[in-house]
């Protein structure tokens, strides 16, 4: 047999209501759930914070989650709580939403280009003044310095420096170039540098990984050289992911770590490997989708109500079952899943409830109002996923 089978397929409202009533009885578990449905382990998810909490800090270093994992103001909350300096966000409409919900240190690692989000920044930067924003240019940076001085306000601002495929100054002397511009802006205050290199995370292989990142971080620790034996200070280095965190926490100069994905984990973190093996498993597979089998159309097929819609396909491989080995899934369209338990140790009957491992973590969640949060079967609170959609 697979598990439980469908209950009750409570909605979004009526489980708040109930919630809202101390859930009588504590009976409202996850199979109750209308399906497709966002499920987050509580027990994992707290121990997946506590881990990376405990390693940052035992090696004496800050850390800012990255929240365009989760999107989720509590979740930044329960980060903070357990000593994060604040979120990175990647948007302005992102750090809009945490902002409001009174989450801070807010660090919005993709450049606010063009009058209207420059406009916004300095309304957030006026409001939430600890709100740092980056740069990799001189004329965005002028522009962000000329709107921050018609308010009368100063901005936080990081070089964004280009230590992998995406955006960025180059390390070195054009670091220290826009550094000086920076600096002899009335408008800006610079706090420091951010170097992503979200292309090593992924590496597979440690030993591979390790190179690879070290190759690539080393580059912000000597450019953070360069500014302070020109004079410039660099309060913040801020790099890291959830593939490089015990990698380049190794790296004198980086004050902080900007990982992600480690809180939910997904198949694609679980392929990279770690040390002396061909799987990661440092952090736990906090986050799942439930689904019910609608249908058993052929022997050892049955349909699952998770397609498309339930799941980001940016990823070559598909969903893993979270409790039955030898259970393939295959995408069958937008609101299906097809199942082939031919291998597997288990029956499948309609109304059945099987949860899954998602491909990847931050643009699944995307696809989400809610996560529903669990104590091994029991629902004991919906999160809203506030910053879903805010991409601009």
């Amino acid at each position: 047999m697979s598990g439980k089978t469908a209950v009750a397929g409570y909605t979004h409202d009526e489980v708040e209501e109930l919630l809202a009533q101390g859930n009588p009885g504590g009976k409202l578990t996850k199979h109750d759930l209308a399906t497709p449905a966002l499920i987050l382990d509580l027990d994992l998810f707290e121990s997946n914070l506590q881990k990376m909490a405990a390693f940052v800090r035992s090696r004496g270093r800050g850390f800012r989650p990255h929240a365009k994992t989760h999107k989720c103001p509590e979740i930044a909350r329960r980060q903070i709580a357990a000593g994060a300096s604040g979120v990175a966000v990647a948007k302005i409409s992102e750090a809009e939403v945490f902002a409001k919900e009174g989450i801070g240190g807010l660090l919005v690692t993709t450049a606010v280009v063009g009058p209207r989000k420059i406009a916004r920044a300095v309304r957030l930067a006026a409001t939430w003044p600890e709100t740092t924003f980056v740069v990799d240019n001189e004329i965005n940076t002028r522009e962000l310095s000329e709107a921050a001085q018609a308010e009368g306000i100063r901005i936080k601002v990081a070089l964004d420096l280009y230590v992998g495929r995406r955006t960025g100054v180059l390390p070195g002397r054009p670091a220290l170039e826009l550094a000086r511009q920076v600096a002899a802006m009335r408008g800006l205050e610079l706090e420091g540098i951010q170097a992503y290199a979200g292309h090593a995370s992924h590496v597979i292989g440690f030993d591979e990984r390790r190179r690879f990142s070290r190759e690539c971080m080393s580059q912000a620790v000597e450019t953070r050289h360069v500014l302070e034996q020109a004079g410039i200070e660099v309060r913040m280095l801020a790099g890291g992911s959830t593939g490089t965190y015990n990698i380049d926490i190794e790296l004198d100069g980086i004050t902080e770590l900007q990982p992600g994905s480690f809180i939910f984990m997904d198949v694609d973190y679980g392929r990279i490997g770690g040390p002396g093996s061909d799987a990661f498993t440092d952090f736990a597979k906090a986050l799942t989708v439930l689904a019910t089998v609608i249908s058993r159309p052929e022997p050892y097929k049955a349909i699952v109500d998770a397609g498309l819609k339930a799941f980001s396909t940016d990823k070559p491989f598909p969903p893993e079952s979270k409790n039955l080995p030898g259970l393939l899934y295959g995408f069958a369209g937008d609101e299906h899943g097809r199942l082939d338990f031919s291998s597997a140790a288990c029956e499948l009957k309609v109304g059945d409830r099987l949860e899954f491992v998602i491909p990847h973590c931050d643009p699944t969640v995307n696809l989400y109002d809610r996560l529903y949060c669990v104590r091994g079967e029991k629902v004991e609170e919906v999160w809203k996923i506030s910053a879903r959609g805010m991409s601009q």
